[in-house]
């Protein structure tokens, strides 16, 4: 069977400026990208239905019957069973959600054009796991950590701890293949800790669970990081990490406080960024929405930054409490930082300018070439597009 995850368009609006540069489906959350879970369930490659600009990326590959899988959605026993039996014209609910649906070839260029007549509802009464909004990724990052867990480490042996370290709670601890971990705190007793391949953790640093570090992720020495947070391919962390999720190839490698936040790829957040997570007056973080284009209630009481792909802050910024970065900015300035700064922003506290498209390229192949990867003609025209999309309209 062909699998598509496919992206809910309110969601994914929602879900800016994280979904800028990927389909819903590649955000990471728990220990795996979205996307990632469902292939490991389904023991199948998917591809992606989502926006033009981005099916360059992810194209989207048909065949005669295919299944679509709403991609904001984490998959479990019961819906992953319920896929496998579904037949044409057969559409998965849970309450108003469509969770996946059987269609023929031709019907995919009309999906949500024709009316529901003919169309047999299977309603799961689990409550799946699903991402409707940017700070949803940190506030159930735990309940995905502890699935993919499970998921990663059933029927498998942990390397063995090195002595030098020490452990709570150790069966609740699962260190792959080439990970390194030496004189730290790992503390499992919450939750559990995950260390991906050649992934390293060095001395002096203290780790509570929830907690993933995944393929080729550093924590560096003495840095603080309490669950439930995930740390994700290639990126570093120093200093102090409360509940976060950081993407692939990001840093965050010196003393600071990051708390409550979710930091796209390709970010570095300069020596000293702290984000307030909590107000003084304690009531309900509000955070910029760009499907409603103004600030909305979060109802949480811890929310710190929302950061899009590429952007950056000097040393010594400033982050107030629910603050939303888009894509490409670059940050500097003395004082708290506005709560929304638009993609493409370069300045600060006083002024802010556009960020030349050419130089926004210049600086991401060098960025690319710091982690020893090669920016291809995809990737920037896929900023390329991101820019003019902002630059029609400077908040979305």
């Amino acid at each position: 069977m062909n699998y598509i995850l496919f992206d809910e368009s309110i969601v994914r609006t929602n879900l800016l400026p994280l979904t800028f540069m990927r389909p819903v489906a590649d955000i990471r959350i728990g220990i795996l990208t979205i996307r990632e879970k469902w292939e490991k369930y389904l023991k199948v490659k998917t591809s992606t239905l989502t926006d033009n600009y981005l099916s360059h990326k992810y194209p989207i590959v048909k065949e005669s019957e295919n299944i679509l899988i709403n991609g904001s959605i984490c998959p479990n026993d019961e819906i992953v069973k319920a896929i496998k039996s579904l037949k044409p014209n057969q559409t998965i609910i849970y309450e108003d959600t469509i969770i996946a649906l059987h269609v023929m070839e031709e019907e995919l260029d009309h999906i949500g054009d024709t009316a529901n007549e003919g169309i047999e509802e299977i309603i799961i009464n689990e409550a799946p796991l699903k991402i409707n909004h940017t700070w949803e990724i940190f506030s159930k990052n735990g309940t995905a950590i502890f699935d993919d867990f499970k998921l990663l480490t059933k029927g498998r042996k942990s390397q063995k701890i090195s002595a030098t370290n020490r452990v709570f709670v150790e069966e609740n601890i699962f260190i792959e293949k080439g990970a390194h971990v030496e004189c730290a705190i790992l503390n499992a007793t919450a939750g559990p800790i995950y260390i991906g391949k050649n992934a390293e953790i060095m001395e002096g640093a203290l780790i509570r669970g929830p907690f993933a570090l995944c393929e080729g992720a550093e924590v560096k020495m003495g840095a603080k990081i309490y669950g439930p947070t995930t740390i994700g391919p290639y990126s570093r962390v120093g200093g102090e990490v409360n509940n976060s999720v950081l993407f692939s190839f990001s840093n965050k490698v010196h003393d600071g406080f990051l708390g409550h936040s979710v930091i796209a790829e390709w970010c570095n957040l300069g020596s000293g960024t702290n984000t307030s997570n909590l107000k003084n007056t304690y009531d309900p973080v509000r955070l910029w929405s760009y499907a409603k284009q103004t600030f909305i209630n979060t109802h949480l009481q811890f929310c710190g930054l929302i950061m899009g792909d590429h952007s950056k802050s000097a040393i010594g910024t400033q982050f107030n409490t629910g603050t939303v970065v888009g894509v490409n900015a670059n940050i500097f300035g003395a004082g708290f930082q506005r709560n929304f700064i638009p993609s493409f922003s370069w300045g600060g506290t006083s002024r802010n300018v556009n960020y030349n498209i050419n130089k926004a390229l210049d600086v991401a192949e060098v960025v690319f070439k710091s982690k020893h990867r090669v920016i291809n003609t995809v990737e920037k025209e896929l900023l390329t597009s991101v820019y003019n999309l902002t630059m029609k309209n400077k908040y979305l």
